[in-house]
Parts: C-alpha cells; structure tokens; sequence
C-alpha cells in the first residue's frame, strides 16, 4: 500500500460536491482542487478524457484524489501516470451522497425508479426542467417534449437529498418546482437526509492509505482504473 505521508495531496471533483467538500475538507490538507463541469457526465468518454487531461497536468506525482463514483463508466480507463489514486467504490455519486454505498442500496432495493436532486445539482442547472429548457432551445417544444418522455417515463420518485436545514429551506422551492414538472410522469416528491460520512471517510483514508478498506480503490502509480474495481462481491 503507498504511503500517503510527505506526498502532495490533489483533488480532482464533480462540482456537484463543492459544497460539501468545501464544508468536510480542512483547507490546508490539499496542495490543489479542481471542480470539473457536471455536464461531463452526459457523455462520459468526455468526463474520461476531461479527467485524464486534469490528472496529467499535474506536475509533481500526488496522491490524487477522485470525487467521483464511478459514474456511467466514465472513470474506466483513467491511468494514474507518475500518481497513486484514491477514489470511493461507488457505483456513482448518490452514495456519497447518502453517506455509503449500503444505504444507496438501501434505496436502490427499496425504490427502484428514484431520481435524485441535491444542493449542487439543483445549482449546477442538471436536473429535468432545466434540461428540457435546454432541449426546447436546441430543437423546439414537440421534439423536446418526446425526448423528456423517453428519459423520465419510467421514473417513480423524485427525491430532495439535503444535508442541513438551511440546504433544505433554501433549495426547496427549486426541488419542488422541479418535481411539479415531473409529475406528468407521476413521480412522487419526497425529501431525505444526506450524509456526509463518505466523504468524511475519503479524507480520512487521503491522510492515511493504510486506513483504506473495501469502500476505497487504491490504485498505484502505473496503475489503470477499470470497472472491475468498482465491483462489490458482498
């Protein structure tokens, strides 16, 4: 296992999870942060080479820090370089969201069809209305209407994840205009309480790589993230 001590520590994130990172990650932990574009997600060949070109500017070898799941495979095929990598064994952002991957499960099982809001989506502009604003601009009201159709019709659930009050209170009116938008397909609205302990963790196991269990990926210098890392076998 590399060490992590007397190695520059930088962070490459999702600016979704500003927010949060700004709040749990001691400021003079991290020589350099870097937020990447949400949008990079659509397209995830982009969000793969939009982080390899990050990771490959850094000059001096780090420990780079990925706030990322693995996110529609767009973190399959990064090559750490001259860099050992950390990043959560998360099928995708909502666990570190909700605080692990057992309770992303939790409402995986529980409610299939859910779709999640949360503070740096709703800021970012990545949520549904927003994104048929987007198609209506690009190729008209009917075309646009289809398009929604086929993405959100199967969908159940819109849920609001916060992370205090004051989240909540502020970006609730964003959330509930979003979901009065997608009740056309019958989503039903809810709100829950996000947690921060995976990210807490991840800083944890930044400072201490030996502290990484089977919710972290290390990857070692000359080392690939691939899939098969993030699969779980419990």
């Amino acid at each position: 296992m590399p060490s992590s001590q007397n190695t520059p520590i930088v962070m490459i994130a999702c600016q979704v999870f500003q927010g949060l990172i700004e709040r749990y990650l001691p400021d003079e932990m991290v020589d350099q942060i870097t937020f990447l574009d949400y949008g990079l997600h659509s397209v995830p060949k982009n969000l793969t080479q939009s982080l390899q070109e990050s990771l490959d500017r850094i000059i001096k070898p780090s420990l780079v820090v990925l706030g990322y799941g693995l996110c529609g495979n767009g973190l399959d095929g990064i090559k750490a370089g001259k860099h050992t990598l950390l990043v959560s064994r998360a099928d995708d952002c909502i666990a570190l969201f909700l605080g692990s991957q057992q309770a992303y499960k939790n409402e995986f099982s529980t409610n299939p069809g859910t779709y999640y809001l949360t503070k740096g989506w709703l800021e970012s502009g990545s949520n549904p209305l927003q994104e048929y604003h987007r198609y209506v601009d690009k190729y008209g009201a009917d075309k646009a209407s289809w398009i929604m159709d086929q993405q959100y019709k199967h969908y159940k659930r819109l849920v609001f994840v916060s992370h205090n009050r004051d989240d909540l209170e502020t970006y609730r009116p964003m959330a509930q205009e979003v979901a009065k938008y997608c009740s056309q397909w019958g989503m039903k609205y809810e709100e829950i309480n996000g947690s921060g302990e995976y990210l807490k963790r991840l800083v944890v196991v930044a400072t201490a790589l030996e502290r990484a269990d089977s919710d972290f990926i290390v990857v070692p210098p000359g080392g690939e993230l691939s899939q098969s890392h993030f699969i779980r076998l419990d």
